[in-house]
């Protein structure tokens, strides 16, 4: 099947089998490896990309559900010039991953619960990223990061530049 979507702002149009899950386009497909595969399962999230602006675990998705959509990815994330967005900022600044697997999800499931809940709290953050797992950290950092680049200037200035 011909599908047809905008990856980080790209337009791709490629064949695909119809059981190809979008976390195989993105990786093997378009080389974007950024998207971790965890568990298959949907129980992670470290296959986290936002697809038309929704946080959705792309190891559930096929390929084909996702023709017409537009899709990011962490490697979309930073600027052009590889500024950082203000949530991977945030990630660095506190020190919000360990090994990194689940951090490109958790930076994605964040910038999505962040569009909707643009100040949450400690509590309806944690809420927000209960479906993406981390192993390491035991999570204080990530939350930290999270509510950092809830209270950055710079993230603010990102949701007034999007149409």
């Amino acid at each position: 099947m011909r599908v047809t979507m905008a990856v980080n702002g790209t337009e791709q149009e490629r064949d695909v089998e119809p059981r190809t899950l979008l976390v195989h386009f993105l990786r093997h497909t378009l080389g974007l490896t950024g998207t971790n595969v965890g568990c298959d399962t949907s129980s992670c999230g470290a296959c986290t990309v936002l697809l038309d602006g929704e946080s959705v675990k792309s190891c559930t998705l096929f390929a084909v559900q996702a023709d017409g959509a537009a899709v990011t990815t962490i490697e979309g994330m930073a600027a052009p010039d590889g500024t950082l967005h203000p949530i991977q900022e945030a990630f660095r600044q506190q020190h919000g991953l360990q090994c990194g697997y689940c951090t490109p999800g958790m930076v994605m499931a964040i910038a999505s619960f962040l569009a909707e809940h643009p100040h949450p709290s400690e509590a309806e953050l944690r809420e927000g990223l209960e479906g993406n797992l981390c192993r390491c950290t035991g999570y204080h950092n990530i939350i930290a990061a999270g509510l950092a680049a809830a209270a950055s200037s710079e993230l603010a200035a990102t949701r007034t530049a999007q149409p």
